[in-house]
């Protein structure tokens, strides 16, 4: 299905933009786009990935006319250009909405305009009871997508726009495992929020899973949600240090704005309809449209009281967090770092 095609990534300079190019770049993909406003990590990755196949383009998704420009002739997209920190998406929340939202319709218009085939926008888990501004621009994000998916020229093409949800990305860029592991190399305090706090673990590869399961399977508006392990902060800093043979003090310093003590990929009113697919939740969207006399209940899917979220997850303890660690090439190479650092 990728034969001669050009598959764009927007924010494809980060931690996920740089794993599709490693499961993709040898595809029979004719062209990959990669769609950034950020000049010196596309010359790192040009520099890095030296590919002929590569087209990396400057530009902003808020702004309409340069994404859509950069959208002609393009048969997927997905979508990873957000603001994804949450502490600052609270002290600057319009610039949250500028991006996470308005930058986000402004991708799904240029892919309708462009006759674009498929659509996978990542969301995450925090658009799940949001209660930070990172997570509500993200749910709104999701509800444009499932609103444009509805969009008769969208149909009419037979174009498939859909989302997918993730955890934490372990190891990803700005996320909680470099930070400790820098904290353990300086040899300064591993600081954590509150010990209990639980997190869903995802590698960097399940997050290309994800969207791949989500291209491969997708109907218009769905959502999907990966199965993942948790574990809790104090578990990961204990780990870490376990691997990395340090001793450092952990430093308990407080919730942070706008953080939950656990995450929610699968809400209770979503896990009444949600279809088991095995490793994977779908999500399908609801297509009635506003007329809702022209429907009648005949006893519909009960509403459950119970969610997907990543205290009744399975729990890693140390012993198997190290291990899930241990596959992931940032920790290798910090580890193998370290050791000739010592040597």
């Amino acid at each position: 299905m990728f034969k001669d095609k050009v598959l764009m990534i927007t924010g494809g300079t980060g931690s996920f933009g740089n794993a599709v190019l490693r499961r993709f770049l040898d595809s029979d993909l004719k062209e990959i786009r990669v769609f950034s406003r950020d000049e010196k990590k596309q010359e790192d990755m040009r520099i890095k990935f030296k590919s002929e196949k590569l087209n990396f383009i400057i530009g902003d998704v808020r702004d309409f006319e340069s994404i859509n420009l950069a959208m002609s002739g393009v048969d997927f997209l997905f979508h990873a250009a957000a603001l994804k920190q949450i502490p600052s998406c609270e002290f600057y929340p319009l610039q949250a909405i500028k991006t996470n939202i308005l930058g986000a319709e402004n991708v799904l218009e240029a892919a309708s305009r462009n006759g674009v085939k498929k659509v996978v926008v990542l969301s995450t888990d925090k658009a799940v009871y949001p209660i930070n501004t990172m997570g509500m621009t993200k749910a709104l994000m999701e509800k444009l997508t499932i609103s444009k998916a509805r969009e008769p020229k969208v149909r009419k093409n037979n174009s498939v726009f859909c989302a997918t949800r993730y955890g934490n990305v372990m190891a990803s860029r700005g996320s909680i495992i470099p930070l400790f592991i820098k904290q353990i190399k300086e040899g300064k305090p591993l600081t954590i929020t509150n010990p209990d706090m639980t997190r869903f673990m995802m590698s960097l590869e399940d997050s290309v899973d994800l969207v791949v399961f989500a291209f491969n399977n997708g109907s218009p508006g769905d959502i999907f949600v990966q199965k993942s392990p948790a574990t809790t902060v104090e578990t990961l800093a204990v780990a870490l240090k376990e691997l990395f043979n340090a001793n450092n003090e952990i430093q308990i310093i407080g919730v942070r704005h706008g953080e939950k003590m656990f995450e929610t990929l699968c809400g209770k009113e979503e896990m009444s309809k949600a279809e088991d697919m095995g490793g994977f939740y779908k999500i399908p969207a609801d297509f009635r449209d506003l007329n809702y006399t022209k429907y009648r209940e005949t006893g519909g899917a009960p509403l459950l009281n119970v969610e997907y979220n990543s205290d009744n997850t399975k729990i890693l303890n140390v012993t198997e967090l190290k291990e899930l660690l241990l596959t992931l090439d940032y920790v290798q190479e910090e580890l193998i770092s370290e050791t000739l650092t010592i040597q």
